[in-house]
């Protein structure tokens, strides 16, 4: 438990850590455990609370790791098992936490379980995959989509039947409704928190279970020309499958026999209606449900208004809130946003009620990469489906390789001036320095953590809330234009300037009317002016 008898996840902000993108220790151009543990004084002086390492298991690295063939494992790319124990002690000592990714429901086709199932239709295993015969043309068996695109059946020639695959061929689906998989999964859990990592990030949680009569899934009235072709259809036969809760129930189990309010994350891509249910019945399912809605919102103060009470008013009954800006498959915040806005939507993400997640690099405010064609990795296919451009490696300095390594990049690496993180460290405007500076003002306002959330305006496109707990109120007002905005808090008397996005503003005060610059947030404090303190 943390301050307050409070769970330590519900006062937590969450770093997303790509690995193969962060740190290389060993000059093959990809990053690895030894590598993080090489910046863990960065991580700490950031100030982030918990860190989620993206997959290091073994895999043929079709996906990058996220095609497993060994769920509790170390690839020999990214380092041993020593190193995770390494890692955990190293986190431990600055006060942090670590998260893992959980990849449950496919596995690498390299993966024991599967070479062993695709062996013959009576193998032992054979019913841990999902098998289906053909439709009587030939074709798969149902209209089901892969979100890498495609079709999500491959037909087996050896015996003759289609395997589903939610992703990549070389990704065939688990079978959860097999009780043998549910155990052996289940166990990959024990596995990892008996070494001692504080709970798991569940990748495409909503996946987990299919229709069990694999009926096909209905067209999607909303798709438009050039979106992804998954998203032709709507998944409510491939995915979201209400017996979903019970696995999750299973898993919060697991954790529940482990010391230290072990925590489940959900990689979820819902509506707030539907986010929402997946806290479960008496709050039994997972404990943060990532909410991705601002990744898609039209950006302006109406609208995220708007998504904020609506999300607020859904929430069970002390449930807590969940936000996410960016991740490794997201464009960046700064290409989606614009450099300016980017800033705000930090102080955004940063001052909202609930667990922030931050993605590497968006506390320098990094842009999507360019990828020329010879060099994408990425096998997702479609239109804007290239994921390389937001996890180019992380730009520690300006020399060769950025700081992240002294061999070949695995994707390129492209240094800007004033980008990284030594041109930016000691610059007080920079974004890093903002970052640095919204998480120390979250750790001394403990209305910005446990507060609860008051939405005031949005009118000319300022964004207007407050966060207030019994000892403190805090004021947040964005302006979500580029343009210069006035206001005022007529009646209200004096606030302090705790923190701007602007580093042209002094910690100054607001008297009845403010001015808020292009791209400008503040935090504000209400103060006496006569020294009196808050009021």
């Amino acid at each position: 438990m943390s301050g307050g008898g409070q769970p330590w996840w519900r006062r937590a902000v969450f770093y997303e850590l790509y690995l193969r993108s962060f740190q290389d220790s060993d000059g093959d151009g990809i990053g690895d455990l030894p590598g993080v543990l090489r910046r863990v004084d960065y991580l700490a002086e950031l100030g982030v609370d918990a860190v989620w390492v993206t997959p290091f298991y073994p895999s043929p690295m079709a996906d990058f790791g996220y095609d497993v063939a060994d769920h509790c494992g170390v690839d020999p790319t990214y380092g041993a098992l020593a190193d995770v124990d390494r890692l955990l002690e190293a986190l431990d000592r600055r006060g942090m936490r670590l998260v893992l990714d959980y990849v449950p429901n496919h596995t690498s086709v390299e993966h024991p379980w599967f070479r062993e199932a695709r062996a013959s239709r009576s193998a032992e295993r054979r019913d841990w995959y999902l098998w289906r015969e053909p439709a009587p043309d030939g074709g798969p068996p149902n209209n089901w989509l892969s979100q890498a695109g495609g079709s999500a059946w491959t037909f087996d020639e050896r015996t003759g039947q289609y395997y589903l695959h939610s992703f990549l061929p070389e990704q065939p689906d688990l079978n959860w409704r097999n009780p043998a998989v549910r155990e052996a999964m289940l166990q990959v859990l024990r596995f990892w928190l008996d070494r001692g990592v504080h709970g798991f990030r569940v990748d495409v949680l909503g996946a987990l279970l299919k229709d069990a009569d694999f009926r096909d899934d209905p067209p999607n009235p909303r798709y438009q020309p050039g979106d992804p072709d998954f998203m032709r259809l709507l998944p409510i036969r491939s995915a979201n499958q209400p017996e979903i809760l019970e696995i999750v129930a299973a898993m919060r189990a697991v954790l529940a026999r482990y010391p230290g309010e072990r925590v489940l994350i959900g990689e979820l891509y819902d509506p707030v209606e539907t986010l929402v249910s997946y806290y479960g019945p008496a709050l039994g399912g997972v404990q943060l449900p990532f909410n991705m809605n601002l990744l898609w919102l039209r950006w302006c103060a109406q609208g995220v208004l708007d998504l904020v009470n609506r999300y607020e008013a859904g929430l069970p009954g002390g449930a807590w809130p969940t936000w996410v800006l960016g991740n490794h498959d997201q464009p960046r915040v700064a290409s989606r946003l614009g450099p300016g806005q980017a800033r705000v939507a930090a102080m955004l993400l940063l001052t909202l009620r609930g667990a922030p997640t931050l993605y590497q690099g968006d506390e320098l405010g990094l842009r999507n990469a360019e990828i020329p064609p010879h060099r994408v990795r990425d096998r997702f296919t479609g239109p804007g489906r290239c994921r390389d451009q937001q996890r180019s490696p992380m730009l520690w300095d300006d020399g060769p390789g950025a700081g992240f390594t002294a061999g070949e990049p695995w994707l390129p690496v492209e240094p800007r001036a004033g980008a990284s993180v030594r041109a930016q460290q000691e610059d007080p405007g920079s974004m890093l320095s903002l970052t640095r500076a919204l998480l120390a003002l979250r750790r001394r306002e403990a209305a910005l953590v446990d507060g609860d959330w008051r939405g005031i305006s949005a009118a000319d496109n300022v964004l207007i809330y407050e966060r207030c707990n019994a000892e403190r109120r805090i004021r947040v007002a964005l302006n979500m234009d580029e343009t210069p905005k006035e206001g005022g808090f007529a009646g209200e008397g004096a606030w302090r300037v705790a923190l701007s996005t602007d580093p042209a503003r002094d910690k100054g005060w607001i008297d009845g009317v403010f001015t808020l610059a292009g791209d400008e947030g503040v935090v504000l404090r209400p103060e006496n002016r006569t020294g009196g303190g808050p009021r």
